[in-house]
């Protein structure tokens, strides 16, 4: 018998179908094993030694593997055919030999389409596992290791409410940070255009201004509006004529086939998709035999692949769609690595794959390909140039026509941002013609920062700069929105203040490693490795000797002295110039107090000098205390049972109201769903007057409080919750409407009636694909995928737990399970709770990624 690993069992179950009855078929659910989340995983003393250890989820897959192993007279590796496809290949192999288990022949097998030809011509071509790609895995998964368990405790310590920094993470993060200090830091310039509707044989186009009183006008040449307005007068007091037409062949050429990054680019603007998403069901096609493999830097295609897209081009058009040779493409990636195929449907008469996103996706992908060997597409561009009597004035229309369509006709490339293009059809007009004047116009524009990073832009500037690769990409995003360094609103990413204190700290003490530059001389290194022009030891050597004492010399600092000296790297930032030309760092609150950057157990934050006499703060990410500046304290009024003064307040974790003082002072937070300018004294006796008691249940005799918890509003009843829709309906909710609210929330919460809304969606299960979601329960925050519930250890925040985290918690709690049937005597088995805690330290695995 010969046995065949894969990763995953969908492909499993596919390439068993391909093979005769000697083979089987095994998936060991990705990798199986991985560096422990503690020091000492990475020797740097021994040659970087590593010290390896199996995912506790793995041992049913490992057992069943070992199992077959010794019976088999050949093992067959056939996992992905990039660098980590080659380390899970050779982690099963070590695993095996460890065991005693390992065939007397082992082969790799490598295809890049889970179709049946493809998969028996691997088969008929066996090979040795690639020392290089290994070695550039292992040094690759050894620095990465290295740079997050030794700065992330650096941040720990030095930088309150800091959770990691990561080789790439921390790069990609400074691009966003930057991106976000240059549209803070832009000075909008005013500017007009003036622009004329004109027509000519009863087709109306537009002609701008481009000479005025015989000078070139450029975008910002008019700032101001009298220029504009006498520019605009001349104009119409102008006769136009045609003076010259000049028209213009132009070609365009299809763009080549998908890599990764063109992927997870075209997908983001066309469909939005998040990185990770358009991989997961990108892996989903592969794995169903749909398309080639979907990790790859390169763009060329097999020659098969080139003659079916032909036919399939001949087949569904005339023959001017169809070149007559077919097109080749190089790969021109910066530090292109691993050049498999471009991604490509694995046959091109099959135009449509499954439902929903996955056919959506494949249609993007069918399209890319297809188009990529279709003619080029033929336009003709006419530039028009109108002068009037004078000779001092003048006009131009531009405009575009489509010839031939050739590839258009099938698929045209997106854009990030959108571009003038002026694409619009013109009349046919010669020299001498004099159209109509129909309207004059001069509009006032202000000049635009540049836009903030889309998930394609940052791929493709990533891409650009040479960092990281497109592979890791998706899971390098999903860690910056993991840790809540970034938010993601309309389809964009913001930097959060805890993103750009990390950056700050990053670039103010160890500059070198957040360095573009660095890093993506770093990568060459690191593909060095994997062509076998490098020791991978070597490399991490070079490396280690310079990082490993910076940490050391950060680390003897004190807190203080490193919120000091941020405090003056970001004072540009924190406490710009006023036009006044007062002190931008003086209190507005006590006026002699100075501002100055602190840091807090919650994170950094600005406070005066004066405290605690004077209390004022505002939160970090407000330059100059802009967008919701703490101005002081506000008196509402007085407590109509108390007579105190209620008072609104702004703190670093949002406005709240206070009523008294020191420890005796009641405090409520200001719910998001209320607007701050709604903040009354009537809603302020409210909030303050919170837990209400509704009234007592008719079934039971105790109590039903409404109230507002970390979570929002909610009833309470006898240790069970019901959720309310909004703070105004925990003053609104009666008798009635509560004990409806708290059976419905029984009825579909399951144990403890808790509320089944989910917390948070985190995605699908990576090996179950079962939905994993993040919900409160009665004793604390728990993950489900609706068979298995995993509780959240302590040491796990739940508001930085990622998806692998999760996945991993679950398994670990699957497997543990049966411990729990039986009779009594065993439910004292504690023990069956502990792989789920065992994995708490996956928070600093992840950090180190």
């Amino acid at each position: 018998m010969q046995l065949v690993i894969v990763e995953s069992p969908a492909k499993a179950k596919t390439i068993e179908k391909y093979l005769g009855g000697d083979f089987h078929v095994l998936a060991s659910y990705g990798h199986i094993r991985d560096l422990p989340a503690k020091d000492g995983s990475v020797d740097p003393d021994h040659g970087f030694a590593m010290s390896w250890e199996n995912y506790g989820d793995k041992g049913k897959q490992l057992k069943a593997i070992t199992d077959e192993a010794k019976k088999a007279t050949r093992l067959i590796l056939a996992t992905d055919p990039d660098r980590e496809g080659e380390a899970i290949s050779w982690h099963v192999q070590e695993v095996l030999r460890a065991k005693k288990a390992l065939p007397q022949t082992v082969d790799r097998v490598t295809f890049n389409a889970i179709t049946k030809a493809a998969v028996l011509d691997a088969m008929a071509k066996p090979r040795a596992l690639d020392e290089d790609l290994i070695d550039a895995y292992r040094a690759r998964r050894a620095l990465d290791y290295l740079v997050g368990f030794t700065l992330s405790p650096v941040l720990w310590r030095k930088l309150p409410g800091a959770k990691s920094a990561g080789r790439v993470q921390s790069v990609a993060l400074r691009l966003v940070v930057e991106r976000e200090r240059e549209i803070e830091s832009f000075v909008a310039q005013e500017y007009w255009s003036v622009a004329a509707e004109m027509e000519q044989g009863g087709q109306g186009f537009t002609a701008r201004l481009v000479r005025w009183k015989g000078e070139k006008i450029d975008r910002l040449t008019i700032g101001k509006e009298g220029d504009a307005m006498a520019a605009k007068a001349d104009v119409e007091a102008g006769r136009f004529t045609v003076e010259k037409v000049e028209t213009k062949p132009v070609s365009r050429n299809p763009p080549p086939p998908f890599t990764t990054s063109t992927l997870q680019q075209e997908a983001a603007r066309k469909l939005g998709f998040s990185a990770s998403h358009t991989m997961r069901i990108a892996q989903q096609l592969y794995e169903d035999g749909a398309i080639t493999y979907m990790r790859t830097d390169g763009v060329q295609m097999d020659g098969s692949a080139i003659s079916a897209a032909r036919k399939a081009i001949a087949e569904r058009y005339d023959g001017g769609y169809l070149p007559e040779k077919p097109r080749q493409y190089q790969t021109k990636a910066k530090n292109a690595q691993e050049a498999h195929e471009a991604i490509r449907p694995t046959e091109f008469g099959r135009d449509k794959v499954g439902s929903g996103d996955h056919a959506r996706l494949y249609d993007l992908i069918f399209k890319r390909a297809l188009a990529s060997q279709m003619a080029s597409a033929r336009l003709e561009r006419t530039t028009i140039d109108l002068v009037d009597g004078t000779g001092q004035h003048a006009l131009r229309a531009t405009g575009q026509v489509v010839i031939f369509p050739g590839f258009l006709a099938l698929y045209e490339e997106g854009r990030d941002d959108s571009e003038d293009d002026d694409s619009k059809l013109l009349p046919r007009m010669a020299e001498g013609d004099a159209p109509a004047k129909k309207k004059v116009t001069a509009e006032q524009h202000f000049t635009q920062p540049p836009p903030r990073y889309s998930e394609a832009s940052l791929v493709k500037k990533l891409e650009e700069l040479g960092i990281g690769r497109p592979s890791t990409y998706a899971s390098t995003l999903q860690v910056l929105k993991d840790r809540d360094y970034v938010r993601i609103e309309k389809n964009r990413f913001f930097a959060e203040e805890s993103g750009r204190l990390v950056t700050a700290f990053l670039e103010r003490f160890f500059e070198r490693y957040v360095s573009y530059d660095f890093t993506a001389g770093l990568e060459d290194e690191l593909d060095d490795i994997s062509g076998g022009r490098a020791q991978w030891q070597a490399v991490l050597e070079a490396f280690w000797k310079d990082f490993k004492p910076k940490t050391a010399e950060v680390m003897e600092q004190k807190p203080s002295d490193i919120t000091a000296e941020l405090d003056k790297f970001l004072e540009p930032m924190l406490f710009p110039p006023k036009a006044d030309g007062s002190n931008p760092r003086a209190c507005p609150m006590c006026g002699d107090g100075q501002l100055s950057l602190r840091g807090g157990r919650f994170g950094a934050f600005i406070a005066c000098s004066n405290y605690p006499e004077c209390k004022y703060t505002r939160k970090f990410g407000q330059p100059g205390g802009k967008e919701g500046e703490d101005t002081g304290p506000e008196v509402l009024g007085q407590h109509p049972e108390t007579g105190q003064d209620i008072v609104k307040k702004s703190g670093r974790f949002g406005p709240y109201i206070e009523m008294g003082e020191g420890k005796e002072a009641k405090r409520g937070s200001i719910p998001k769903d209320l607007p701050d300018g709604e903040m009354t004294l009537d809603w302020a006796v409210k909030l303050l007057s919170l837990p209400r008691e509704v009234g007592l249940h008719p079934e039971t005799g105790k109590p039903i409080v409404a109230n507002i918890g970390r979570f929002g509003p909610y009833l309470l009843h006898d240790g069970k919750y019901g959720r309310l829709s909004s703070t105004a309906e925990i003053f609104e909710v009666g008798m009635n409407s509560a004990v409806a609210k708290l059976a419905d929330a029984a009825n579909k919460g399951g144990r403890g009636g808790a509320s089944r809304e989910p917390l948070k969606v985190l995605g699908k299960h990576p090996r179950t694909e079962a939905e994993i979601k993040l919900m409160a329960g009665r004793y604390g925050p728990y993950v489900t995928d609706g068979t298995t519930n995993a509780t959240l250890p302590k040491a796990v925040e739940q508001d930085a737990l990622t998806l692998e985290e999760a996945a991993q918690l679950i398994d670990a709690r699957a497997a543990a399970a049966p411990a729990k049937k039986g009779k009594k005597a065993p439910a004292k088995k504690a023990a069956a709770k502990k792989p789920a805690a065992k994995k708490a330290p996956a928070k600093k695995k992840a950090a180190a990624e």
